[in-house]
């Protein structure tokens, strides 16, 4: 397993994840939010192949790019079945506010529970799990092999994710945290969209 994190930066500064197959050299690509070329360069320098774009929640610092590094590497994106909202309104994924209104009205939904995997190495994936409560289509990919969890805005280090934006819910936050992931193995790496990456043992016991 490859996983390299790089900060991309447009009006906040997120985390974009490859997540790469260390045999194959193909694997995926997690919330290109901002820096487009930026993404495409460290593809093009490490002579990866990305088969999908991921996305762990539509809002716009994780969205941003997507359209522009889709149509380069000619690949799909995955959200959660219910992202079509958050996607296709500027005013849901917040991108009106910011002045770039982003729509995007193609991606390939996916529910909880399945598995997206490389095509010549479906051995190498990851599992959909949804955890509403920063949005109601926030989602964690999680590989069970390699003990990581990409996690969005849902878990942060010694912290979790705003609900005051629309569809937030801090019950539901709470709730999706406590049972979908502080019930992974203490040694899960958690993977944020901001921030540092932290483990499930370290938040449990905070």
């Amino acid at each position: 397993m490859i996983l390299e994190k790089v900060e991309v930066t447009g009006i906040l500064t997120t985390n974009s994840y490859f997540y790469i197959d260390e045999k194959t050299q193909c694997g995926f690509l997690i919330d290109p939010g901002a820096e487009a070329e930026k993404l495409l360069n460290v593809i093009n320098q490490k002579h990866w192949h990305i088969e999908a774009v991921l996305l762990t929640h539509g809002h716009f610092d994780h969205i941003g790019v997507v359209q522009k590094v889709c149509e380069a590497l000619a690949v799909p994106y995955y959200a959660h079945e219910n992202a079509q909202t958050y996607l296709t309104d500027p005013q849901l994924n917040l991108s009106a506010y910011m002045g770039k209104p982003i729509i995007l009205d193609q991606a390939t939904y996916v529910k909880a529970g399945d598995v997206i995997a490389l095509k010549d190495q479906p051995e190498f994936n990851l599992r959909v799990i949804d955890t509403p409560g920063h949005t109601t289509d926030s989602i964690v990919y999680y590989s069970e092999k390699n003990e990581v969890a990409f996690v969005g805005d849902t878990i942060f280090k010694g912290s979790v994710g705003a609900t005051h934006f629309p569809g937030g819910n801090e019950a539901l936050l709470w709730r999706s945290i406590r049972d979908k992931i502080l019930t992974l193995p203490d040694q899960v790496r958690l993977y944020p969209g901001h921030f540092e990456a932290t483990s499930v043992g370290a938040e449990k016991n905070i």
